[in-house]
């Protein structure tokens, strides 16, 4: 499933049935590009790199069809991306509550095992689909269309999904999404961002989760952001605690003004 880090295939559940190798059919999200698995080992380094283009090349396919769908239907998707223990769950679960019911929407958990982040979701009062990975370290454009088909999105709706934790991998692969969101925790170090340099260049928008926590750490906030912004100077920072409160009126907001503008472009476009 992907050369740069050699995960393994044939391990994806959707709702814990096996993921279905779609022909071509009527409409944007039913096509079967060409299938390219292979085992990395011992296969030359221009290879590797031809593997992984035409990787990237039927994911981004998949990609373009999935974003033809959202827009046509208004809905407003973002891809949430960190590494684990970064709080996307409950920081998800929090976002939920704080709508509050003001605009439907719909999550897609990624995960390698269990459903419980997707339960947790349930149960704050959206609906939500579990994709289990196997031993696939990221989410792909394929799965998430699927996904979308399963769910039945509203029109002008919003689409959370939550990708496996991973600041490698996902940084490459287009789900169809308007945004990648990422997630850094201030339990995490300041460098992060110099580490993991392309998610965080991929990204729109960096949520500096648990602040709350800030009294107690000696993490330097102003420090992360600005090493968060030697790499993309164009990054919206916003400093959140789905503990605390601080922060989610400015997240709401941002995520409201996405919704409104995938509504109107698709009016515009109709």
């Amino acid at each position: 499933m992907c050369t740069t880090c050699g995960c393994g295939t044939g391990q994806t559940l959707i709702n814990g049935k096996p993921l279905h190798k779609a022909h071509r059919h009527s409409g944007p999200m039913h096509f079967r590009a060409r299938e390219v698995d292979a085992d990395v080992q011992g296969v030359s380094a221009s290879r590797i790199v031809k593997l992984e283009q035409d990787l990237l090349a039927k994911n981004n396919g998949y990609a373009e069809a999935n974003r033809s769908y959202l827009s046509a239907h208004g809905i407003f998707a973002l891809n949430l991306v960190s590494s684990p223990g970064s709080g996307k769950t409950t920081l998800l679960v929090k976002t939920i509550a704080a709508l509050n019911g003001s605009l439907p929407l719909a999550v897609i958990e990624g995960d390698q095992q269990t459903d419980n982040d997707a339960a947790r979701i349930r149960a704050a009062g959206a609906p939500a689909i579990q994709i289990n990975t196997g031993k696939g370290c990221h989410l792909d454009a394929q799965m998430v269309g699927q996904a979308m088909r399963q769910l039945g999105l509203q029109d002008d709706s919003l689409l959370l999904i939550e990708n496996v934790g991973n600041l490698v991998c996902p940084a490459s692969f287009d789900l169809g999404e308007a945004h990648k969101v990422v997630i850094l925790s201030v339990t995490e170090g300041e460098d992060k961002p110099l580490k993991y340099p392309d998610m965080f260049r991929a990204a729109e928008v960096m949520l500096l989760n648990k602040c709350d926590l800030l009294p107690h750490l000696e993490f330097d906030a102003d420090l992360a952001i600005e090493y968060a912004r030697r790499i993309n100077h164009k990054l919206q920072v916003i400093r959140i605690s789905a503990t605390s409160g601080a922060g989610m009126p400015e997240w709401l907001e941002w995520i409201k003004d996405g919704c409104r503008n995938a509504v109107a472009a698709k009016q515009h476009v109709a």
